[in-house]
């Protein structure tokens, strides 16, 4: 098969999973393909889910597609199609440590195991007549919200001056911010942000 052929596959895809036309496109296709580790000449069925960072991403895309996207596009693959395939649950960030702080250079996306079952069937009469994709959209929800309240244990919960309780993101620098908050500013600043911040 044709690197051209492989690509409009996954592009299809893509359209069955219910990704719209900026997430079905061929950078999102050569992203996917990626992360499947698939190479034109594979059979769907050989698909797998190794965990990749935008970085090896776009050379495995290079190397195996020949198509080199530059330097400065890797915000462009992480924000329109990486952040989208992770809302969509058709992969998971960080599945060795979901607590990694987000600017980490080890920070990487792995497809879910649910999808990569029914993408292991892509061309098959099973994925044809839709069983195994119409039984994951069925399922989708649930796994949704099960990733969701996995996420939201790992948040950082805060306390402002005020009263006000927020949540931050784990790791790095927020739980510097949360000890600054509500440990060092009532001993050293005492009254200071009574009213919010000011």
């Amino acid at each position: 098969m044709s690197a051209a052929s492989r690509i409009q596959e996954a592009r299809n895809l893509l359209e069955a999973f219910g990704m719209d036309a900026e997430r079905s496109n061929e950078r999102s296709a050569l992203v996917l393909l990626s992360l499947l580790g698939l190479r034109p000449t594979d059979p769907w069925s050989a698909a797998a889910n190794p965990m990749l960072g935008t970085r090896a991403i776009m050379d495995w895309i290079r190397n195996e597609y020949k198509k080199d996207y530059a330097a400065n596009t890797r915000e462009t693959i992480r924000r329109f199609t990486l952040h989208q395939f992770a809302e969509a649950q058709l992969v998971v960030q960080n599945p060795d440590q979901p607590d990694r702080p987000t600017n980490s250079p080890k920070w990487n996306y792995q497809v879910t195991s649910e999808a990569l079952s029914v993408i292991q069937r892509y061309g098959t009469p099973e994925f044809e007549f839709a069983k195994s994709l119409r039984d994951y959209l069925e399922i989708l929800p649930g796994l949704k919200s099960q990733y969701a309240a996995a996420r939201d244990m790992l948040r950082i919960p805060l306390t402002l001056p005020n009263g006000s309780e927020f949540t931050l993101s784990p790791g790095g620098q927020n739980v510097l911010l949360k000890q600054m908050v509500e440990q060092f500013c009532p001993r050293f600043t005492p009254g200071a942000g009574k009213d919010g911040w000011g």
